[in-house]
């Protein structure tokens, strides 16, 4: 059943809020980014272009987590091979466990195909493609699933994941897969019995691989599904596109996170599916939380000294994410993900690169300006992460009990507090207030 997101019918006083504006908008169905026909031209436009990379991004993380897995020199990690470029995603194609999303295609994405053959320059040796740096650039992927990693425990007791990375049955499992994996490599073994720890946190890693493969390979027949429907006018506007995002959250919520290792020919299961771990709770939501929000400084530009004081004692308070980001190229795989852009750009729909020439200063500011509406993009979604866990916890927005939209409103405004915080220059990075205004370009 698709639910769509109806206004209140009772109303409370006006809020208080610094963003009181978008705080009524969200009360009423909206999201943080302003509803115009440029904004959703903008978000359609990019999540069609992040679709592409995201294509690779995920089938090239399940082949480090399944096949690469502890390779001590992975130099060919980012080679996917065929059997990976041809698996049949879960949710695209005619055979897709869940069919909601009715276009796309199972395999890899023709446009993708076609930039992995040929890139910005011609046809030549993938290794040559490599060296020039003309691919994706699977750096963006792995910052993302760092991010991950080292933010551990977020949406606890929810998220289960991270508990069951430290549990006894999981240590258990990775032993299996890592003697099985250096069978016959007595160098290797030894240094597993030396160093135990050390080779189990790297198999948490290709763990946290799996997980963020997982997820992408939902959200890309998604964005590719909203780009065909925007094609087509189904989306007339910025809730339409939100309202979708907040029914396929819902629609996927179950959707197994799991982690398996595959050693001449033997399927060994780190991560059983049995566990229950599911693509909401252990991948989208610590998704959007490390990613979004938290991140980390690029490196260089602050100091991790304790005594400099210019990050924050707790990792819970770090903010530093593209809802944050002073969006820049300055050639990093972090966030604002400058290697990102460059992955988008090759796949930009001929409206938005009109509406680029329109507004850019010149070709080289394209990747500002592209940098700039991913962000607003994604608020778009972060908007329907809130809308959703607004639905799953609280109540309708057309509740008539005043006391529940109280509460929604409390929840709201305790969102938008994240982007109000004064301490270590938050302030000055929060773009909440920025992308209220359309000419921020």
């Amino acid at each position: 059943m698709t639910a769509t997101i109806q206004p209140p019918t009772t109303k409370l006083p006006p809020s208080q809020h610094e963003f009181a504006e978008v705080i009524h908008r969200l009360e009423a169905g909206g999201a943080m980014l302003p509803d115009t026909p440029e904004n959703l031209m903008q978000i359609i436009g990019i999540y069609k272009a992040y679709a592409v990379p995201m294509d690779f991004y995920w089938r090239d993380l399940l082949y480090i987590a399944e096949r690469v897995f502890l390779d001590p020199f992975p130099f060919f990690k980012y080679f996917v091979p065929k059997e990976y470029l041809e698996l049949h995603n879960h949710y695209a194609g005619e055979d897709a466990d869940l069919r909601i999303w009715q276009k796309g295609e199972a395999t890899a994405h023709p446009e993708l195909l076609t930039f992995m053959e040929k890139g910005e320059t011609f046809k030549m040796p993938k290794l040559l493609h490599h060296w020039f740096h003309d691919r994706i650039n699977m750096e963006f992927a792995e910052e993302c699933m760092r991010s991950m990693l080292w933010h551990r425990g977020m949406y606890a007791p929810y998220n289960k994941f991270d508990s069951y990375l430290d549990s006894e049955e999981y240590k258990a499992n990775a032993d299996k897969a890592i003697k099985a994996y250096f069978q016959g490599n007595p160098l290797m073994l030894g240094m597993y019995k030396l160093f135990p720890d050390m080779f189990l946190e790297q198999c948490r890693q290709m763990s946290y691989y799996s997980n963020l493969g997982l997820f992408w390979e939902v959200m890309a027949p998604v964005f590719f599904e909203m780009s065909d429907r925007y094609d087509a006018g189904d989306f007339k506007t910025v809730p339409d596109a939100m309202n979708f995002l907040v029914n396929g959250i819902f629609a996927v919520a179950g959707r197994p996170i799991y982690h398996h290792v595959y050693v001449r020919g033997e399927r060994y299961e780190i991560i059983p599916k049995s566990k229950g771990f599911t693509w909401l709770y252990e991948a989208a939501l610590p998704y959007v939380e490390a990613v979004f929000y938290r991140t980390s400084p690029f490196r260089g530009t602050k100091s991790y000294n304790a005594q400099a004081r210019q990050v924050p004692d707790d990792q819970k308070d770090f903010h530093y994410g593209i809802l944050y980001a002073d969006v820049f190229p300055v050639g990093t795989a972090g966030i604002p993900p400058t290697l990102l852009m460059q992955d988008m750009l090759h796949f930009l729909p001929q409206y938005l690169v009109d509406y680029y020439h329109q507004h850019c200063r010149g070709e080289e500011d394209m990747l500002i300006q592209l940098g700039i509406t991913f962000q607003r993009s994604m608020y778009c979604v972060t908007s329907a992460v809130i809308q959703a866990l607004r639905t799953a916890l609280l109540y309708p927005l057309d509740d008539p009990n005043p006391k529940h939209l109280q509460a929604n409103r409390d929840f709201f405004e305790a969102q938008l507090n994240r982007f109000t915080r004064p301490e270590y220059g938050i302030r000055d990075a929060a773009r909440l207030r920025d992308i209220q205004q359309q000419d921020y370009r």
